[in-house]
């Protein structure tokens, strides 16, 4: 397997940013870390291992990314305001700095598809729901995709629009909305220890409302939160949505 590290100096971030890829040719999977890991956590985890028959194939082409949750949400001593601030850049980082990448180094406009796992899948849901016109689709898997816990109740513009059940129920920009309707999303969930089963039915739900077409997988009691779970989803969903 064809796997190559490269990186740059951010200047949304203003830091270093590695990231690596995997494969040689195919629609892109970008990866976001879960928590505080790396970009080379879900090498360790072995889920770039599980997607070795799609990457082997030349089906698809995986790209996993830096996390900054320690700058941000994972930040206690930062203010709430300081830490939506830090994620804006980072999704602007996302946006305008590794979508351009990821198009240049497969030779144009390829299908990007977003995907994490817990932390991983907040950040994969809350960029893909601002800028679908940008990706193909969403694989969100085992995610909270509300920053209550995080933001010790505070709110302002900032930390709503970056939680996304905060500001998706009353989403009326029917751009978006259009361009959503038109995506593969996918919000799967166990039922297992740590998992948050209800985050995922919440969402799919508004979703629904709005006519936002999604799968949603609730898998069973003995689906963890943890990477044999990742492991065994991920695949199957690109399989089933994504790649034949």
């Amino acid at each position: 397997m064809k796997r190559d590290i490269s990186g740059w100096h951010s200047p949304r971030l203003n830091k270093w940013m590695d990231i690596v890829s995997y494969g040689h040719y195919g629609p892109a999977l970008l990866l976001f870390p879960t928590a505080a890991a790396d970009f080379l956590e879900y090498e360790r985890f072995q889920l770039i291992d599980a997607l070795k028959p799609f990457i082997d194939a030349g089906k698809l082409k995986v790209y996993s990314i830096n996390s900054i949750n320690t700058e941000s949400w994972m930040n206690n001593q930062m203010h709430p305001r300081h830490k939506a601030e830090r994620q804006e850049a980072f999704n602007h980082y996302i946006y305008d700095e590794v979508v351009p990448y990821i198009f240049n180094d497969c030779g144009g406009h390829t299908p990007i598809i977003l995907s994490g796992a817990s932390f991983g899948a907040l950040h994969s849901a809350n960029i893909f729901f601002k800028r679908p016109d940008l990706f193909w689709g969403l694989i969100a898997m085992s995610g909270d995709y509300q920053l209550h816990s995080y933001t010790k109740g505070y709110a302002d513009d900032l930390t709503f629009f970056n939680s996304p059940l905060s500001y998706l129920p009353g989403w009326n920009d029917h751009y978006i909305i259009d361009q959503l309707k038109q995506k593969e999303i996918v919000l799967a969930t166990g039922q297992g220890n740590h998992e948050k089963p209800s985050a995922a039915i919440e969402l799919s739900h508004v979703l629904n409302a709005k006519g936002i077409h999604n799968h949603l997988e609730v898998w069973g009691h003995d689906i963890h939160h943890d990477w044999p779970t990742w492991r065994q989803m991920l695949p199957h969903f690109l399989g089933n949505w994504f790649i034949h």
